[in-house]
């Protein structure tokens, strides 16, 4: 290796191990506090309108991943608008590590939809507790990157997901709520969160 190559290859080592251990400051409140009245909408709507889930089962969870992937458009693009304004250069390296430590449980949850749809359609009344159970392992796995506090949310989630599987196990039933409550008061308390820690931050500059 000469030693262009080696400098090269000790400035990107020093750039990754800087984005790794800076907080980043692109999350912000407003998106989260939407996504928390868009999962209590999206319950509402459903408890009167979908009569059995247990029995329409696409119905249910589709109505879901098309909510949370409304959900994660509008944190995504509040992302990109704040790191453009906070982090500088380094914008597109943090937000590709922000979301490189939810991408494992992200990849998880799809996966196990799929293989209890196909192997055990009858469990499939496990999975609203277990997505609760994952998006808290991913709040864990990036933590050290994100605003002091969100272990709070994190062990919400995971609370949350095995209560939903200990209630819904009495009846082995799917319900809106089981999904709406947690995932609005996660969200809600996220946004809480964050914008306790940007009124710090601001306070400190």
């Amino acid at each position: 290796m000469s030693d262009l190559d080696k400098a090269l290859a000790d400035i990107v080592a020093i750039r990754s191990q800087l984005v790794r251990g800076t907080a980043f400051s692109g999350y912000g409140s407003a998106a989260f506090a939407a996504t928390a009245g868009l999962a209590l909408a999206t319950a509402t709507a459903q408890s009167l309108l979908l009569d059995d889930p247990d029995g329409r089962p696409l119905t249910y969870f589709g109505a879901w991943i098309v909510t949370a992937v409304i959900a994660l458009m509008l944190i995504g693009a509040e992302m990109r608008a704040r790191a453009r304004r906070h982090t500088g250069g380094l914008r597109d390296a943090m937000i590709h590590d922000a979301v490189e430590q939810f991408l494992p449980a992200g990849a998880t949850g799809a996966l196990l939809a799929m293989v209890l749809a196909r192997v055990s359609p009858e469990n499939l009344w496990l999975l609203p507790g277990l997505w609760q159970v994952l998006v808290s392992l991913g709040i864990f796995a990036g933590i050290r990157v994100m605003p002091r506090g969100v272990a709070l949310v994190g062990a919400w989630y995971l609370v949350a997901g095995l209560a939903v599987l200990v209630v819904s196990g009495e009846g082995r039933h799917l319900s809106p709520w089981a999904m709406g409550v947690p995932f609005a008061v996660g969200q809600a308390l996220m946004a809480l969160v964050i914008r306790a820690a940007s009124e710090a931050n601001d306070a400190q500059d």
